[in-house]
This record gives C-alpha cells, structure tokens and sequence, in this order.
C-alpha cells in the first residue's frame, strides 16, 4: 500500500476535524467526561492529526504561523501516557481548531492546490 501524500495527510486532518466537531456537536464538558465512546472517537482523530502533521513537509509548515508542535505533540501525549490524559484537556482541545483548520486549508490551497 502506498503511503499517503502531503494533500491526502492535509485532508485527512481536515476530515478529523470535520469528525471532531460532529462527535462533541451538542455535548458539554461534564458528558464528554464520562462517555467513553465520545473520548475514544475523539482522542483517535486527534492521534490522526498529529501523525499527519508530523509527516507534512517542514519546509511548507514554516511557511505558516503555527505551532504546529502542539498537535503532535498531543498525538505523542495520547499515545504514550494514555493513563494520564485528562478529559477536560481533550475536550477544550476539540473546541479549539479553527486556526489548524485554517492553515491546513491555506497549505492545500496554496502549497499543493
């Protein structure tokens, strides 16, 4: 199988975010906490981020004014201490995407188009 490019990891980011947002569309904090099943769809599309981020071109992602070690970074996180991820971080994490989710739009349109 062939490893995917830098447009396809860029719009497997975008569709993880689309998955975010429609997974917490209308839970609050205090039910994400206790639903195990909303967590774990949650928590798998961030690791999906930050894998594909973490394979993007460096060279393209400096062009852009993010931190783009925060989300893999949290991909590593969920990843390696699982045992100690906090669900209240998780949940504030997918409530704050838009900036990820303009970049990634602003490098498929501009870098890759």
């Amino acid at each position: 199988m062939d490893k995917p490019g830098t447009k396809e990891r860029a719009e497997h980011i975008l569709t993880s975010i689309l998955l975010i947002r429609e997974f917490i569309e209308n839970v609050d904090e205090a039910t994400f906490v206790t639903d195990s099943k909303i967590q774990s769809a949650v928590q798998y599309q961030f690791l999906v981020i930050g894998e594909a981020i973490r394979h993007l071109d460096g060279a393209i992602l400096e062009r852009y004014d993010y931190p783009w070690h925060i989300p893999r970074s949290f991909r590593n996180f969920i990843i390696h201490e699982y045992h100690g991820v906090k669900m209240e971080r998780v949940f504030y994490a997918a409530q704050n995407l838009d900036a990820l989710e303009m970049n990634i739009r602003l490098i498929l349109g501009e870098e890759i188009g």
